[in-house]
């Protein structure tokens, strides 16, 4: 995998935290840039890990799968990438209270449910020739920037821009997918 795929899905994974991140800070009363860092730091560790663990689990399967692999990883992330569309094209439903901060575990809870997509990506990275380490440090690194700007942001620019920022996520999933069928089938 090369140097744009890997930034492309870094910046792809970040784009549902940064959508969460943008409702955090519009949530928030005033939020300060010390609550973003933080905010950043628990999105960023949870989703750096958590496409490691997806890794490992392809890993084991990946011997079993291998004639299979580019169809794995463009079902996947065809399938993630349009349920970020949908869920960015979706209404928000609920009505949130402004506190000054947020508490850890809500943070933790939120950050692992929007890094269960880096998750799945994690286990189609083990049927393709990806550096798992630089690939989890740049969904991190890319999440922890997304994250701390989506909370400084949230408040003005509101829920709508977050959404629109998980359909182009979506988007860039769909054709990383698209892109990695096209280059196994043109190889073959």
């Amino acid at each position: 995998m090369n140097f744009i795929s890997t930034t492309l899905i870094a910046l792809a994974m970040s784009t549902d935290a940064f959508a969460a991140a943008v409702g955090k800070g519009a949530a928030l009363h005033k939020p300060q840039l010390r609550e973003a860092l933080r905010t950043g730091l628990i999105f960023g560790i949870i989703e750096a890990l958590t496409p490691v663990v997806g890794w490992a689990a392809g890993q084991v399967a990946a011997p079993y799968v291998a004639a299979w692999d580019h169809w794995i990883a463009f079902v996947l992330l065809g399938i993630l990438g349009a349920r970020m569309i949908r869920e960015g094209f979706s209404e928000a439903e609920e009505e949130v209270e402004k506190p000054g901060r947020h508490s850890f575990w809500l943070l933790a809870v939120t950050g692992f449910a929007t890094s269960i997509d880096a998750m799945v990506v994690g286990v189609g990275l083990a049927f393709m020739d990806a550096n798992i380490v630089v690939t989890a440090a740049a969904i991190g690194l890319a999440t922890f920037t997304m994250v701390t700007l989506g909370v400084m942001v949230g408040r003005v620019l509101g829920i709508i821009v977050g959404k629109r920022a998980e359909v182009m996520g979506g988007v860039i999933l769909i054709g990383i997918g698209c892109l990695i069928l096209y280059e196994h089938l043109g190889a073959a």
